[in-house]
C-alpha cells in the first residue's frame, strides 16, 4: 500500500471491516485479477488475457461521442454558462427535476411506452449497486433474508449482504426448464428460510437476467407477484438490462403488469434501473430506485444523501436524454448492434461444438461446457475454469460464482471489446476445443 508502517498491536475494527461476506474471494473476482496482471492488447500483448468477465456495453459508444461533439453545451461550462451557478451550488436530495423527468421518459421509451413512470417517484443513487443496497437497508433488518433466483450476479453477495447483514436464500432454478423460476422453487426457498428461523422480507429478481441473458416470461412474473402478495413480502425487480433486449416486445417489465392490475398491491414493488449497461456509462455512477410505496420513496431520498450523483452529470444526461431524436436512434441502433454481437458469439461457439442457453438480452451469453468436465462437481468446474483463464487466456465467469447448482455453465461477455478482439477470443476457444477432442 505504498508507505510501510510497522504493525505492532492488533487494533480492533468493526464487524463489517473483518466480514468475509464481501465475496472478493470468489472466482468471479479472481478472474479479474488474472486479467489485470496480463491484459490482452492487440499490438503490445497479443497473448494476454482477454476480458470476457466484464458486462460492459461499448458497442454504441460512438453514438454518445457523436452526440457530445454536436451538442457541446451539454458537457462544457464556460464563464457565464447557463446553469453553471445553480448546478455548482448545493442540490437537494431529489436531484435535478429535468433529469428525473428525462430518466422517467427514457425508461418509458425502453418499454415501448407500455408503462408509465412518475418523475416524483424516482430516487437517484450512485449506480445500481447503491440502489440495491439502499433498498435492502430499507426493506430488511440484519439477519432477515431476501430470496434470489439462481444463477445470479456474483456482486449481489456484496451489494445485498456485506454491509446490511441481510442473508440471501437461493431460489434454485435448473436447465431442464431454461432456468425459469417456478412456483415450487419459490415455495421451497421460502420454507428453507423458515427452517433456518429466518424472516423473509422479499424476492429480488433481475429481468433481463444476469447471467442468463434472457428475459422473464410474463406468466412467471405474474406468479412471482402473486407469491409475494400471498406472503406479504416485497418484490425488487432489477431491470438494469431492460434497454439491452434485442427487441422491446420481448421484455415485460413488472411495471406493465402492475399497470394492467390497476396498481393493486403495488406498494410492495420496487424497480432498480441504471444507465451503466444500456447507455454504457458505468463510470458516471447513475442509478435509480422507482418505488410504488410512498414510505420507501421518502426513506430512500433521505438515505440517498450517501450516494448522490454529481449535478454536472445530471445536467449532461438531462440534456442528452431529453433529445427524443437521439434516444430513439440510440435505443434502436444499440439493440441492432447487440443482436449482431450475440449472433456472432453464438455462431462462433456453435462452430466449436459449444451450445448456449437461448438468450434475447444483455451483454453476455450463458455457455454450457458441462460435457468437458472430468468431474461433474464444483471442483471439476473450477479446474476447467482455471485452465481457460490461465492457459486459453480468457477471463470468463464460472457458474458456481453465480451460485448455479449445475456444474459446467459459464457467463461469457461480448460487448466490452471490438469485433476483432472477439474473433481472437473465439479462435482461442476453437483451438482449445480441438485440443480437448484430441486428448479425449
Amino acid at each position: 500500500m505504498g508507505l510501510e508502517i510497522e504493525q505492532i498491536a492488533s487494533v480492533e475494527l468493526s464487524d463489517i471491516a473483518v466480514s468475509e461476506t464481501h465475496g472478493e474471494d470468489s472466482p468471479y473476482f479472481a478472474g479479474w485479477k488474472a486479467y489485470d496482471e496480463d491484459p490482452y492488447d492487440e499490438l503490445t500483448n497479443p497473448s494476454g488475457v482477454i476480458q470476457m468477465g466484464l458486462a460492459e456495453n461499448q458497442v454504441s459508444f460512438d453514438l454518445l461521442e457523436e452526440y457530445l461533439e454536436q451538442h457541446p453545451e451539454a458537457s462544457t461550462w464556460g464563464k457565464g454558462a447557463p446553469g453553471f451557478r445553480e448546478n455548482a451550488l448545493f442540490q437537494d436530495y431529489h436531484g435535478i427535476k429535468s433529469f428525473r423527468k428525462a430518466m422517467a421518459s427514457f425508461m418509458e421509451q425502453i418499454r415501448g411506452g407500455r408503462a408509465k413512470f412518475d418523475p416524483d417517484r424516482i430516487v437517484l443513487t450512485a449506480g445500481a449497486t447503491a440502489a440495491n443496497e439502499l433498498l435492502t437497508f430499507i426493506l430488511a433488518n440484519r439477519g432477515d433474508a431476501l430470496l434470489v433466483p439462481t444463477p445470479y450476479y456474483p456482486g449481489f453477495d456484496r451489494d445485498l449482504r456485506w454491509r446490511t447483514g441481510v442473508k440471501i436464500v437461493p431460489i434454485h432454478c435448473h436447465s431442464s426448464n431454461n432456468f425459469q423460476i417456478t412456483p415450487q422453487a419459490l415455495e421451497a426457498a421460502y420454507k428453507e428460510a423458515e427452517a433456518m428461523n429466518t424472516k423473509v422480507r422479499g424476492v429480488l429478481i433481475t429481468n433481463p437476467s444476469n447471467p442468463l441473458g434472457a428475459t422473464i416470461q410474463r406468466s412467471v412474473l405474474e406468479e412471482i407477484l402473486n407469491f409475494v402478495t400471498r406472503k406479504n413480502i416485497h418484490l425488487v425487480s432489477d431491470e438494469i438490462y431492460s434497454g439491452s433486449v434485442f427487441s422491446s416486445s420481448e421484455f415485460i417489465s413488472v411495471a406493465e403488469i402492475l399497470q394492467e392490475r390497476q396498481y393493486k398491491n403495488a406498494e410492495r414493488v420496487h424497480i432498480v434501473y441504471s444507465l451503466s449497461k444500456d447507455l454504457g456509462l458505468p463510470g458516471f455512477r447513475v442509478g435509480t430506485i422507482y418505488s410504488y410505496n410512498d414510505k420507501v420513496v421518502t426513506t430512500a431520498r433521505r438515505m440517498s444523501s450517501f450516494t448522490l450523483i454529481s449535478s454536472q452529470t445530471q445536467h449532461l444526461l438531462a440534456t442528452m436524454l431529453s433529445d427524443k431524436k437521439f434516444t430513439e436512434n440510440y435505443i434502436k441502433t444499440n439493440r441492432e448492434r447487440l443482436k449482431k454481437r450475440y449472433q456472432m458469439i453464438i455462431e462462433g461457439l456453435r462452430s466449436a461444438g459449444i451450445e448456449c442457453l437461448k438468450g434475447n438480452a444483455g451483454l453476455f451469453c450463458w455457455m454450457n461446457l458441462s460435457p468437458l468436465l472430468v468431474k461433474s462437481t464444483r471442483e471439476g468446474e473450477l479446474e476447467l475454469w482455471n485452465a481457460i483463464v490461465h492457459e486459453v487466456k480468457l477471463n470468463i465467469s464460472p457458474g458456481s460464482s453465480c451460485h448455479c447448482s449445475e456444474p459446467g455453465w459459464f457467463r461469457v461477455c461480448y460487448a466490452n471489446m471490438s469485433e476483432r478482439t472477439l474473433d481472437v477470443a473465439l479462435e482461442r476457444i476453437r483451438n482449445f476445443m480441438g485440443q480437448m477432442q484430441r486428448t479425449n
